[in-house]
């Protein structure tokens, strides 16, 4: 596993994200479709690009691989469907599939390259590699008898030596800080989950907060097990960040909703021109049926999490507070290939309780499809609600008479802009790639002090008293980037703030970055304030 630090960013979303340009992660079908190539109605008999493919491969002049031009066929007709509907090659599914199962076959490490070299962040507790004795910090110097450090190899290069088959054995050879020499392991490869709930915590004391990255199978039992936590701490509010959650597993999405939904509560329905209408209604017994209940959306929520927020908003059970969501209404069904090939066919539109389609146009193409953020970002609806164009959207009604908006995503109830004041030309420059860096390095070098430390505050606390955001300038100016004096001013508290967050989830995980991270966050802010009676001060 790997820390993917871009979609951190709360600010300016100049990058859109990786899952977006392969397609938002489906909303799967799943149970009553065996997924056959009969049962998907592809014809048996020739037809046109079967005769094509063959004559081709008698007649054409020069050898070509067949294999690629008939992907290359299923593919194109796939992109004149919809944005959503996509070929996987049989060497890609296994990975593609990897975020929606929950869980992978490796060694159980997350790592980062630091200075050309794979560097152990932390161990998966009780995985393959804490069990061989493993630590933070160590850096891996041979993967199989092959020299990886020093070699160039990308994150891509790195995961595949370190993934495998359950039950295969990887051999490495780390350098450790204090061990002369090489230290040798051999570690099998075991499943590895990936957990789809980053982190759950209490932001004061009564009220809780759990941030789902995407939805899996693994999800809703993730997330029982956290509100349950929460619960048992005085819990009476709860905030559900769904914030860069481009969806998954539409079954996650139902379940979690039925936590909060009355017996006989529509919570979406399904329907296509080969599918019958099919409704998925709430059971009753919930775990937190009535408590204060707010989600937080931005325009990179998609798919079953817009199921969720939908959900939520269409009952009147709890508030939407954020961006318009993405916008991805559209479910897939996964289908099989004789050659461990498949694709994702949309088979169907899901609807919110009130008859709301969220899916946005896509008759401009594929690439209009997600140029819309660019589009959105100029004409500012990351930072104007009145730009957001809602006197055009179709108008809907919640449960409780409530005006609700379709037209393409969720529209929130309440509207929390991008927050850009403390951006500067020189924050910019320093946010990619180095605040990382000097974070990584410095907890490097400094990772016996840091391990005593096992409860954020005190960790913080510590961080405050080290002059980071001074020491990060000099590295800065060493790495190329002059000194600005106007630029620190105005984004030094934010950068000093990332500093100690990813110093901290270096050292504890995500249970020590968010809590620090929730300083920056002003969606969040605005939330804890609202549940708490108040306007929350936006800064």
């Amino acid at each position: 596993m790997k820390y993917n630090n871009s979609l951190r960013s709360i600010y300016i979303p100049l990058i859109v994200a990786v899952s977006l340009s392969a397609g938002i992660l489906a909303g799967f079908f799943l149970p009553g479709r065996n997924g056959d190539i009969s049962h998907a109605g592809i014809r048996t008999k020739p037809d046109k690009i079967t005769m094509m493919l063959n004559i081709i491969r008698s007649n054409y002049v020069d050898t070509v691989d067949l294999n690629t031009l008939e992907e290359s066929a299923i593919s194109a007709v796939l992109k004149k469907l919809d944005p959503h509907s996509v070929y996987i090659r049989a060497k890609d599914l296994k990975r593609a599939n990897e975020p929606l199962q929950g869980n992978f076959d490796g060694i159980g490490i997350t790592f980062n390259l630091l200075t050309d070299t794979i560097l152990v962040i932390s161990t998966i507790p009780n995985g393959p590699s804490e069990k061989a004795g493993l630590l933070a910090g160590d850096k891996i110097i041979y993967v199989n008898d092959s020299l990886v450090a020093g070699k160039g190899i990308t994150d891509e290069e790195a995961m595949g030596m370190l993934k495998g088959p359950r039950g295969t054995i990887v051999k490495l050879k780390i350098l450790r800080k204090g061990s002369p020499g090489l230290l040798s392991f051999d570690i099998t490869r075991g499943k590895i989950p990936i957990h789809t709930v980053d982190v759950a915590y209490m932001v004061n004391e009564t009220t809780g907060y759990i941030k789902i990255n995407n939805f899996a199978l693994t999800t809703y039992d993730e997330f029982v097990t956290s509100l349950k936590e929460l619960l048992a701490k005085g819990m009476k509010k709860l905030i559900i960040d769904l914030r860069n959650n481009p969806g998954g597993v539409m079954e996650a999405a139902i379940q979690i909703a039925n936590q909060f939904l009355a017996k006989d509560e529509l919570i979406v329905y399904t329907q296509g021109r080969a599918f019958p209408k099919s409704e998925a209604r709430a059971t009753g017994n919930g775990l937190f049926p009535e408590g204060d209940l707010v989600l937080l959306i931005d325009e990179y929520t998609a798919s079953a999490s817009e199921i969720l927020a939908g959900a939520i908003q269409d009952n009147d059970r709890g508030t939407i507070i954020g961006r318009r969501s993405f916008g991805k209404g559209l479910v897939q069904e996964p289908v099989m290939f004789p050659d461990g090939s498949g694709m994702r066919l949309t088979v169907a539109r899901y609807y919110t309780p009130s008859g709301r389609s969220i899916q946005k146009p896509y008759d401009k193409g594929s690439e209009k499809y997600y140029e819309d953020f660019y589009d959105q970002f100029e004409r500012g609806e990351q930072f104007s609600p009145d730009t957001a164009g809602e006197d055009i959207l179709p108008v809907f009604k919640s449960k409780g008479g409530k005006t609700l908006y379709g037209g393409g995503g969720i529209v929130p109830d309440i509207f929390v802009p991008a927050d850009t004041s403390e951006i500067s030309r020189y924050f910019l420059l320093v946010r990619n790639s180095l605040i990382y860096r000097f974070a990584l390095n410095y907890t490097e070098a400094n990772r016996e002090k840091l391990s005593i430390f096992t409860d954020v505050a005190e960790l913080e606390k510590y961080l405050d008293r080290q002059n980071l955001t001074e020491q990060f300038i000099q590295f800065a100016s060493e790495n190329g980037i002059k000194r600005d004096e106007a630029g620190i001013r105005t984004s030094g508290r934010i950068i000093g703030i990332q500093l100690k967050a990813y110093i901290a989830r270096n050292t504890l995980d995500n249970k020590g970055f968010y809590p620090i991270w929730e300083k920056l966050d002003t969606t969040l802010k605005y939330a804890i304030g609202f549940l708490g009676g108040k306007q929350a001060t936006v800064k």
